[in-house]
């Protein structure tokens, strides 16, 4: 064995160094260090010769041990409870590049439940997270106070945190709004028994956008004639849509508090009670999911920017008002709606007649 090949050997059973860097390229550890720091200063050619040598000798900066002089470990705790729903799941995507693309790295946490989300953040915590999102799950109020102790920013996405203590920073779509777009559609295209299906009972997002459709139906003199819920789930929206159009008093109109209940709800309304969609019964949705543009729905829905949601999480945190507190900001992000085949439109026309 000649000695690169032994100098390669002994490399392989043990970690590379600063240090090694520093002999290969004949310069100091603190310009090693200076040299894989962000704005450290550091000659042109000497940076140059540093990242060839540490790239020769299979060096890689050691983040956690950088950690302990910055304070700063880089990573960004996400925790996410509903991955199966393809809005959270497309969330999810947009968080992971947002805060990548500032050099943070995420650390995602799925709980399995809402109740297991404040043992998930604690774990987050002992790992000296620089911050937390929490999406799909609410906040306690002990864990926010934790979080308020520790001064660790905490960003909530679609979700308000528990009414007592601390509050952390929400970070949202514009629910009441798209609730009144939907109100405003169904009232001009001439329905008169419109239905609200929701999803979790106590969930903000799910009462925000029933909240604002009552306040939209109301403005032009109507009011919910039906009302179930669905648990967000498509499954949910069929099995709630069997009651809600067996009544005597069939609702003219659903609309859900997400997408995939109103794929349910028109799957229940054409194979079970043989209605045709929209001139029976107009369906709207909320997220704009990748299924709602499916031919076999082509669902009228409200979209969330999930970019802007993203972007908007992620920046947040970067606030310094984001560590919880007794009153803590909110940022609202606008939502459009988009017409499709599932509902008729403004004077009770059919969409592609």
């Amino acid at each position: 064995m000649d000695q690169d090949q032994a100098d390669g050997a002994r490399r392989a059973r043990r970690w590379v160094t600063s240090a090694d860097v520093a002999r290969a390229a004949g310069v100091s550890r603190a310009a090693v260090s200076r040299a894989f720091t962000p704005g450290a200063s550091v000659a042109p050619d000497t940076r140059r010769r540093i990242l060839a040598a540490a790239k020769a000798v299979g060096y890689r900066p050691n983040a956690l041990a950088r950690s302990l002089n910055t304070r700063r470990s880089g990573i960004v705790g996400v925790v996410i409870t509903e991955i199966a729903n393809p809005f959270y799941a497309r969330l999810l995507e947009a968080l992971g590049g947002a805060l990548q693309a500032r050099g943070l790295l995420p650390l995602v946490a799925v709980a399995p439940d809402p109740q297991a989300t404040d043992e998930l953040l604690a774990h987050l915590l002992s790992y000296q997270v620089d911050g937390v999102v929490v999406a799909s799950a609410m906040l306690s109020s002990g864990i926010a106070a934790r979080c308020a102790a520790a001064r660790t920013p905490v960003v909530l996405v679609d979700r308000r945190a528990d009414a007592k203590g601390p509050q952390a920073t929400l970070v949202g779509a514009d629910n009441l709004g798209g609730g009144r777009l939907v109100a405003d559609l169904l009232a001009a295209a001439g329905h008169s028994r419109p239905a609200f299906l929701a999803g979790i009972e106590a969930t903000s997002t799910s009462d925000e956008r029933e909240r604002g459709f009552v306040q939209g139906l109301a403005a032009h003199g109507l009011a919910l004639a039906a009302r179930a819920a669905g648990g967000f789930t498509y499954a949910g929206g069929l099995e709630a849509a069997q009651r809600l159009l067996a009544r005597a008093d069939r609702p003219d109109a659903v609309f859900c508090a997400n997408d995939e209940m109103a794929l349910g709800v028109i799957d229940a309304a054409r194979t079970r009670f043989g209605l045709d969609i929209p001139r029976d019964l107009s369906v709207v949705g909320f997220d704009d999911t990748p299924s709602a543009g499916l031919a076999a729905y082509r669902l009228t829905t409200v979209a969330q920017d999930v970019a802007a949601l993203a972007q908007a999480a992620v920046a947040a945190l970067e606030d310094p008002a984001a560590s919880p507190r007794p009153a803590a900001p909110q940022w609202r992000i606008p939502c459009r709606l988009v017409l499709r085949r599932s509902a008729r439109l403004p004077g009770g026309t059919v969409p592609g007649d």
